[in-house]
């Protein structure tokens, strides 16, 4: 009797700027003057589905990027400005068929309601390919923006002051998913007759009030947008210790997170598992993607001559939360193989430079996938979701019909 062969790997990369090293957008590749027009954006996501990716991730925030976590810097060396990743994703929607388009969305201070209408809209113009990627701020610089709130500056992470004040954002960035959940599920499946003889567009016992109070957000309900043809658009984040592991075992669809070898891998996944257990989602999929940044080339030693040289462009060595590999295609597919014992159903690739190392995934790294049989060699489905393996999830309002009601609109408090 033959062995049963290893689960295929998912596979997703991160798009960031012109790559993830921030001397990246100096390489000759990187086509710097392109990067805040549709073209670019256009032409990294065809990229990534030449080679049948699962879906790309766009990074996103309220302030300029910086080299510091929790404030602004004054460097002028490295890309600062960023373009919405929502309306990327909806830009690059129609010129692509098969992959998923998951834009970043900083919670804190994005109203659910906003977001829960945009997502939707995505997932329509895609046709069932969206997806939400959920983060918090911590930069009293980005509260300034808004003026909602103040945000004390941290100064070192592992204060009792800081754990609260991450403990509070994450706590809400759960209410904000869960309000953005409801919201696609307050128009039913079939709410919209369109009946021209009837004269019937929408049947209203099958808009429903969400009804959201906690905390963080009072909302009403119903959404203006009829429910995403995937019925929930899965919702991803990052995480990197146990607060945020809580908040992906709660809420999400997939968590990304940042082992460094074999060993921690395997013991965030058994925490993030026991965590999904403690919220009663045990028998639900959830995947849970190694975060790596990569360097590509034809032999590790140029692999670690390119991050020299950009690590010598940039003043200082490449630091990042997550794992750098330098080395080849063939090298990498190992430890990706490596990590997936661990319990990791799929990586989510950072390249260091865009235009260099994402051909390469495409173009060396996919291949030998599929050579060792852990990575399709077609889209098998139509749909994010689909892809994913997650069952598109029945509405949670379907079996009680309310009273007739207009929409209306949601408030934050």
């Amino acid at each position: 009797m033959s062995p049963t062969p290893p689960a295929p790997l998912h596979l997703a990369v991160a798009l960031d700027g012109t790559g993830w090293h921030p001397a990246s957008w100096r390489e000759p590749v990187a086509r710097p003057r392109d990067l805040f027009t549709a073209g670019y954006w256009t032409d990294l996501v065809t990229e990534a589905e030449r080679g049948l990716l699962d879906f790309v991730t766009l990074e996103d925030g309220l302030g300029p990027q910086s080299a510091r976590v929790t404030a602004p810097d004054e460097r002028t060396d490295q890309v600062r400005g960023r373009l919405d990743a929502v309306l990327v994703a909806a830009r690059v929607a129609p010129l692509t068929r098969h992959i998923g388009l998951i834009p970043t969305v900083v919670a804190t201070y994005t109203e659910p309601f906003h977001i829960s209408k945009a997502i939707a809209t995505l997932d329509y113009v895609s046709t069932g390919r969206a997806g939400l990627r959920v983060q918090i701020s911590v930069r009293p610089d980005e509260a300034a923006h808004f003026g909602r709130r103040t945000v004390p500056r941290i100064e070192a992470f592992g204060t009792p002051a800081a754990q609260e004040l991450l403990a509070d954002l994450f706590e809400e960035a759960a209410d904000h998913v869960e309000v953005v959940r409801r919201l696609w599920d307050s128009w039913e499946d079939d709410a919209e007759i369109r009946d021209v003889a009837t004269g019937r567009f929408i049947d209203r016992d099958k808009l429903h009030y969400v009804d959201f109070e906690g905390r963080f957000f009072r909302v009403k309900g119903p959404s203006i947008t009829p429910r995403p043809p995937q019925g929930q658009p899965p919702v991803t984040a990052l995480a990197h210790d146990s607060v945020p592991y809580r908040l992906v075992a709660r809420q999400a669809d997939i968590g990304y997170v940042t082992p460094h070898d074999a060993a921690q891998a395997r013991a965030i996944v058994a925490e993030i598992r026991a965590e999904q257990e403690a919220a009663g989602r045990a028998e639900q999929t959830l995947h849970v993607f190694g975060d790596l940044v990569v360097l590509l080339d034809d032999s590790p030693a140029q692999a670690r001559a390119r991050l020299d040289r950009l690590d010598t462009l940039a003043g200082e060595p490449y630091r990042s939360d997550a794992l750098v590999f330098t080395g080849t295609a063939r090298q990498l597919a190992d430890l990706l193989e490596e990590l997936a014992e661990t319990g990791l159903t799929g990586f989510r690739l950072r390249p260091a430079v865009a235009g260099h190392d994402l051909p390469r995934i495409t173009r060396d790294l996919v291949p030998e996938l599929q050579r060792r049989r852990r990575f399709r060699d077609a889209y098998e489905a139509g749909t994010l979701r689909g892809l994913l393996g997650l069952p598109r999830p029945a509405n949670r309002y379907a079996a009680r019909h309310s009273a007739p009601l207009v929409p209306g609109a949601a408030t934050a408090v």
